[in-house]
């Protein structure tokens, strides 16, 4: 079994920002689409894992049966564009912009930027708080989302991403949701397309290749961010449920959660101080982090912001 640490390639900012924290509810909740989403019909299945590779103290056991109502969900995580939309149809100021920096991966960071504008992140030197870092800029410095479009938007916190679904009529998945859209209807797979990370030797996920974090040799085809509809979809035609980036669920997270919650249609704790995140990341590792896997867990505070960490909407069945 994989000793357990924690994930290098999640890190929280924890600072309160109530103002933005009520953003969302100064929006008008937008009823007009469900266009494009996937319908997931629901009902029961396993959820969690007691693998070997898994993390028990991150709570991703033991398996039980859970049953959902049907539910919609994007086919894939948010993109810049979309986000765009959203910023210029409402003036919405995330919580990035607001704090002024966020976090991102040191191996993106110019020099210039590392020396004026960065701070490295005791414990976790990969990591820096980058002035001026956001959606819009995410590695700070001069650069620009704009050739990345079609990729995840990123440096969003919790916070934000309700804002957004709040605006296109939709809202987070749950936990289970989540995992159950993952698993595209395979029972007990570690990934959404079977027990294999490369079967016939073929990438189908962006994960880090190479030796983290000094190297990635981009095997699977990005360094970064890949766009949203890369690799293969799964069986119910999601892309990128692992690997690329970590997407915000609703539910506080809790490590007993699985032992709490109710069988049918479970929402997590009543209160937490972090939110649940799944699927890993562009930076998620075999030698440290492993969490590309489905049932694979991590949280954050809900206003926190990572060059890795993005989300899909859902919606009621």
């Amino acid at each position: 079994m994989l000793e357990h640490r924690s994930s290098c390639c999640s890190i929280g900012r924890g600072q309160a920002l109530p103002q933005a924290a009520k953003a969302a509810d100064r929006l008008l909740f937008n009823t007009k689409s469900k266009d494009g989403m996937a319908y997931l019909k629901g009902g029961i299945f396993l959820m969690g894992t007691d693998d070997e590779e898994g993390f028990p103290d991150d709570g991703e056991g033991p398996v039980r049966e859970v049953e959902l109502s049907p539910f919609y969900i994007d086919p894939e995580a948010v993109t810049n564009e979309k986000f765009a939309e959203f910023v210029e149809d409402t003036g919405y100021v995330t919580e990035a912009e607001q704090f002024g920096w966020s976090f991102v991966f040191h191996l993106f960071v110019t020099e210039e930027v590392k020396k004026n504008d960065a701070r490295v992140v005791p414990g976790t030197p990969w990591w820096l708080a980058v002035n001026g870092a956001d959606w819009r800029r995410p590695e700070g410095g001069r650069s620009s989302c704009e050739e990345r479009m079609d990729h995840p938007v990123i440096h969003i916190s919790w916070n934000d991403a309700v804002a957004y679904c709040r605006w296109a009529g939709k809202r987070l998945p749950t936990e289970a949701e989540w995992e159950y859209a993952a698993r595209g209807g395979l029972v007990q797979k570690r990934y959404p397309w079977g027990d294999l990370l490369k079967p016939n030797g073929q990438h189908r996920c962006n994960i880090w290749q190479g030796e983290f974090p000094s190297k990635n040799n981009a095997a699977d085809g990005y360094v970064g961010t890949a766009p949203v509809r890369s690799y293969l979809p799964n069986g119910y035609g999601l892309y990128n449920m692992v690997g690329n980036v970590w997407e915000w669920c609703s539910d506080w997270f809790s490590p007993s959660a699985a032992k709490h919650s109710k069988r049918k249609n479970p929402k997590g704790p009543a209160m937490g101080s972090n939110r649940v995140m799944r699927g890993g990341s562009y930076l998620c590792h075999s030698s440290y982090c492993n969490r590309y896997r489905v049932a694979a867990r991590s949280s954050n505070t809900p206003d926190s912001s990572t060059g890795n960490l993005g989300f899909r909407c859902a919606a009621d069945g």
